[in-house]
């Protein structure tokens, strides 16, 4: 059943391939204890000791989404009426809250320049460098950078529009390009503009650079894990951008592609603030040039 939840409701719906392989990873975790007895006889109780189990292992968070998984298994058996009712729904509460991990960030401007200035010394793979020196200017996820394609970059609009199945929400998300971030881009077109990735990898360039190729730089540049992560940009961005109160909040939302709870204003945010968020993006990026200048 759950295969053919994965088929129907996963594969043929044109779901992100790492959604599909996540899929089968919370059914691996299900298979071998309960996928032997019929759907409709398995028992909250029997749920509960598979997740029990996972989470003895420190995987509060993979229990959680592995028994949101089995719920919806469990709803599309019971549309084709193979079992009643859904015994994953009620363990929800039963289960340890995961630890939340904030992934690090600087947050102190003059710490920033620290860094803004360390990854311009840098001394490794060029590509690498220009992927930490491009990243804080576009407030991109990692994975939404590192397989970028050139024919996302619109030159003459100064816009890179990354496509709808490489964002986290599914849906296109543009990025303004302030003045910097264009002249960083064409550095590195100098180098990768003929190549399918804008970020190949060095060994085999028909594939991305791998997706600890900043943070490892960033650790042979001696800021540790609890320092700075290629995705803590994201979180200094939206913190800088708030404090500076020169912006509106859902211009920086969008900026920063995060969904809204409230549908109304989602989708009025969505179609809103571009001007803004032109403005907002090169103030950025003049900000994070002020910032390698200044020396405490």
């Amino acid at each position: 059943m759950a295969e053919d939840f994965i088929s129907v409701r996963l594969e043929r719906s044109g779901k992100a391939p790492a959604t599909i392989t996540k899929a089968h990873w919370f059914l691996s975790h299900l298979a071998h204890t309960v996928g032997h007895l019929p759907i409709a006889d398995i028992t909250p109780p029997d749920l509960l000791n598979v997740l029990r189990k996972v989470e003895s292992e420190g995987k509060r968070e993979t229990a959680r989404r592995t028994r949101a998984f089995a719920s919806r298994v469990f709803r599309h058996g019971a549309v084709l009426g193979l079992c009643k009712n859904d015994p994953a729904a009620l363990l929800d509460d039963a289960l340890a809250a995961p630890l939340v991990k904030h992934r690090a960030a600087i947050l102190e401007p003059g710490k920033l320049g620290v860094l803004l200035r360390a990854i311009d010394e840098f001394t490794g793979t060029k590509v690498v460098k220009l992927a930490m020196q491009i990243l804080p200017h576009v407030f991109l996820r990692p994975g939404e950078l590192r397989f970028g394609k050139w024919d996302e970059i619109d030159w003459g609009g100064a816009v890179w529009r990354v496509p709808a199945e490489r964002t986290k929400l599914r849906r296109p998300h543009s990025v303004p390009l302030s003045r910097q971030s264009l002249e960083l881009l064409r550095s590195l077109h100098e180098r990768t503009g003929q190549l399918p990735y804008m970020f190949p990898g060095q060994r085999k360039f028909t594939v991305p650079i791998c997706e600890n190729a900043i943070n490892l730089a960033f650790r042979r540049m001696g800021f540790d894990q609890d320092t700075v992560t290629a995705h803590g940009w994201r979180a200094t961005a939206s913190t800088l951008l708030n404090e500076s109160g020169l912006w509106h909040f859902d211009a920086i939302e969008r900026a920063l592609a995060h969904g809204h709870s409230n549908a109304v204003r989602g989708t009025y945010a969505r179609g809103q603030h571009w001007d803004e968020r032109v403005k907002m993006a090169q103030w950025w990026s003049d900000y994070l040039d002020g910032l390698k200048r200044s020396v405490e």
